[in-house]
């Protein structure tokens, strides 16, 4: 994350949103979420809910370097790969 509560966290993309231009990150923008007795006898409980970030303040992470990077896109064996744009290596 590049900006906002959870600047510096890491996590993997679990899904896109390319048509709301947002992205859901593993462990990234939970809030909790009441959820109320079902059954008599039953207690309510709280659950965590990962909500969506704009895609703006999402940055791409290398393994390798242990930064955040830019990417450069090569071609490897006729396919386009990202390469990390200061160690080189794939994303």
């Amino acid at each position: 994350m590049l900006t906002g509560t959870d600047k510096g966290k890491k996590g993997k993309v679990l899904k896109a949103m390319p048509s709301e231009n947002k992205v859901v990150v593993e462990g990234v923008n939970q809030k909790n979420k009441r959820q109320k007795p079902r059954k008599q006898g039953e207690k309510g409980q709280l659950i965590k809910i990962t909500h969506p970030v704009n895609v703006s303040n999402v940055g791409l992470f290398c393994g390798s370097c242990g930064k955040g990077v830019r990417a450069k896109v090569k071609m490897i064996k006729d396919k386009k790969t990202r390469v990390c744009a200061k160690c080189g290596k794939e994303l």
